[in-house]
Formats: structure tokens, sequence, C-alpha cells
């Protein structure tokens, strides 16, 4: 049955700092609310700010982003939603010192929030997969275009639609925070029917154990793999080990990447778990609020993350290739071989190559640019970079953008 959007829920399904007083009235002291709202207003000029200048440069080379682009664009686009769409509720009401937006405002809210937030989520996974597809399998990286980026997208919003639209039908509600100036899922549902249990325990499994599992998995291979390649390199030729710091800045990014959304939303997620099946009265108000504040601010730094870094790291990889450039061709010898289909005598050749040019080599078969070589693989992820050579049908050199992204 859909709940009344215009009247709170019944007595039975409220948690008891509902049930007496005013639901919307503040807990916490006119202090801790300005504080609350200053700190949030600065989250969300920095989020809106930052994110907008992702979109807008995004927005000029529109026709060349890259899958793994696309999907940082959305992520752009979502971090924006949860500041301009949500953000103002909140600063509001904590200047005001209590929800000034009544029961409608509150479930308007609830899922902003969470129909951003889990956008968000679902698409740092899509990153997450799409980064682990590029490094650790290369066909499949190769494979991936636009317009699979495009339909990922579809699912995403798709994904995010189903699951905080079901409480506005019946399924699960939107409440006000113990603290009063926010809202959000009614957690308190697991407490007060199975029915609201097995809602609660679909809403982590599938809107974040999943989603952060797959990412942690993905990162951990991406880095497991870079550390492996490393090792190779390293047996064929001391020089290599110059890029090292390369994998050192893949390592960090991927840390940061885990790190950031775990300090985010972890410290949310398991206050959420206990008041759905702990003891969700043992939890001081004024605590409750800190991992609410601590999740918003996600949003801020997560153009940092996906984006200025990336668009370092390009700076780094274009200057390292004209760094390297003159000296790699001082150092090359052309080798020619009859057939690709001799596999043995094609390794031994991608093999010299591949330590001459650290690490950076292709052939070509007519327009397509492979590297059949496991060991050539792991040199050209590790280097970020490919520095392509047509021995096979126009003996010259060519040189290609940068690999990973």
């Amino acid at each position: 049955m859909a709940l009344n959007h215009t009247a709170p829920p019944p007595d039975e399904r409220r948690p008891p700092y509902l049930r007496d007083g005013d639901p919307f009235a503040s807990k916490l002291s006119w202090e801790a609310d300005l504080v609350a709202g200053f700190y949030l207003t600065i989250i969300g000029i920095l989020s809106t700010f930052g994110n907008g200048y992702v979109l807008y440069m995004s927005s000029r080379r529109k026709k060349k982003l890259r899958p793994a682009e696309i999907m940082t664009v959305n992520l752009a686009i979502c971090d924006l939603g949860i500041s301009v769409v949500g953000k103002p509720f909140t600063i509001i009401s904590c200047f005001c010192h209590r929800w000034v937006f009544g029961w409608i405002g509150c479930r308007w809210y609830g899922w902003a929030g969470f129909f951003f937030g889990c956008g968000s989520l679902i698409t740092m996974t899509a990153v997450s997969l799409d980064r682990y597809l590029k490094i650790c399998y290369l066909s499949y990286g190769i494979w991936l275009k636009r317009k699979h980026a495009y339909i990922c997208l579809a699912v995403i919003w798709a994904y995010a639609a189903f699951w905080t639209t079901m409480p506005l039908v019946g399924l699960g509600d939107y409440a006000p925070e113990p603290f009063g100036t926010s809202c959000t899922l009614d957690w308190w549902l697991a407490q007060a029917s199975v029915g609201g249990q097995i809602f609660i325990l679909n809403i982590l499994f599938f809107c974040l154990v999943l989603p952060t599992a797959v990412i942690v998995f993905s990162y951990v291979k991406i880095i497991a793999k870079v550390k492996s390649s490393s090792k190779e390199v390293a047996h064929f030729d001391s020089r290599i080990h110059s890029s090292h710091v390369l994998e050192v800045k893949l390592t960090k990014v991927a840390m940061l990447i885990c790190a950031g959304f775990l300090i985010a939303w972890i410290p949310y997620a398991v206050v959420s778990v206990w008041s759905a099946f702990g003891r969700p009265d043992s939890i001081p108000i004024q605590l409750s609020v800190v991992p609410t504040l601590l999740a918003k601010s996600a949003a801020m730094y997560n153009p940092i993350i996906y984006q200025v870094i990336d668009y370092k790291f390009a700076c780094c990889q274009t200057g390292g290739l004209k760094a390297t450039k003159k000296k790699s061709l001082e150092d090359f010898r052309l080798h020619t071989v009859t057939t690709v289909r001799k596999s043995s005598a094609v390794l031994e050749i991608h093999q010299e190559l591949c330590v001459q040019l650290k690490g950076a080599f292709g052939y070509c078969t007519g327009e397509r640019w492979i590297i059949s070589s496991p060991l050539c693989q792991l040199l050209c992820i590790h280097t970020f970079k490919i520095i392509s050579l047509s021995f096979l049908f126009k003996p010259q050199l060519c040189y290609s953008s940068a690999f990973f992204q």
C-alpha cells in the first residue's frame, strides 16, 4: 500500500525519536547547527564549482571522450546533483535550527540524496571495472567503446531510480535523521517488521556491499597486475626501473579512490546498520551527525580524485614520452618477421623491442594495433603508453595517445 506523502508514517513504524515531540525540531544546539550549516555551505560551493568545472572541460572535447572519461562526467553529474538539489535543504534547515520543508520536502530530499548518491557509487563501480578490464584483460579493454559507455549510463540511472523509488511506493520510507535537520532512508523499518528487514537488507547489499566489493576487488587486482609487471620489466633491463614511479602513482590513485569512498560512506553505513538491526537509542544524537556530514563531503573530493589526478597523469605521460623519444630512437633497431603466426619469433622480437623502447611496443595488421605477447602487454600497461611500430607493411614509427586511459 502506498504511503501518504502528506502525513508521517504510522506510530508503529516510527522510531522513538519521531514519536515524541516535533520530529523536525533540531536535537542539536544552535552553535552546532551553525557549524554544520557553514561546513555544508563550504562543501556545497567547492563541490558545485569542482564538478561544474569538470563538466565544462569535458563539454569542450565531448566528441573525443573515451569510455572511462564518459563515466567520469556521469560521476560529476551525480555529485553536482547532490550539491545543487540536496545540500540547500539541509543548509537552510541548519540555519533555521529545524527542518522547515515538512514531510513532502523530507521525502523529496531523501529521494534526491539517495538517487544521486547511489548513482555516484554505481558510477565509481563502473569506472573501477573499466580500469580493471583495460589493465588485466587487454582484449576486453580494446573492445569497450563509447556506445558501451552510454549503455552503461542507462543501466546506472535505471538501477539508481529503481532502488530509490521503492520507498515512495510503499516499500520502505524516508524519514528525518535523529538530529532533525536532514532526511534519509527510514532505517528503523528493520526493527518494525520482517518486510522492513528484507527491504533494508536488500538496500544494504545491492547499494553498498556489492558495489564496494567490486571496487575493492578491481583496484586490488590492478595493483597486483602492475606489481607483477614491474618485476618482469626489471628482469630484462635495469633502465625500466626508472618507470617504477608510475607504478607507485597508480597504486596511490587506486588507494585514494578506495580510501576516499570508505572514509566517506562506511561510518555512515555502520551507524545506519546499527540503527536498523542494533540499538539505535544507544547512539548519541550529537554523534550521529558526524557520519552524515562526512558522507556529504564525498561530492567535493570525487572530482579531485577522478579528474585532477587523471589529468596530471596524462600530462606526466605526455612529458615523459617527449623526454624519452630521442633517447629511445637512438637505441632503436628495426626487426622484421615473415609472419605474425610464428609465435616464438614474435615473442622474441617483442621482448627485445620492448626492452629497447622502455616497454612501449606494438605492431600493426592492417588498421588495428595489436600487442600479442603477454610480456609486452604488461610492459606497455606498466609505462602507460605505446610507441607503435609498423614493421609488417610500412617500416616507420608512429606514436599513439596514452594507452592506459
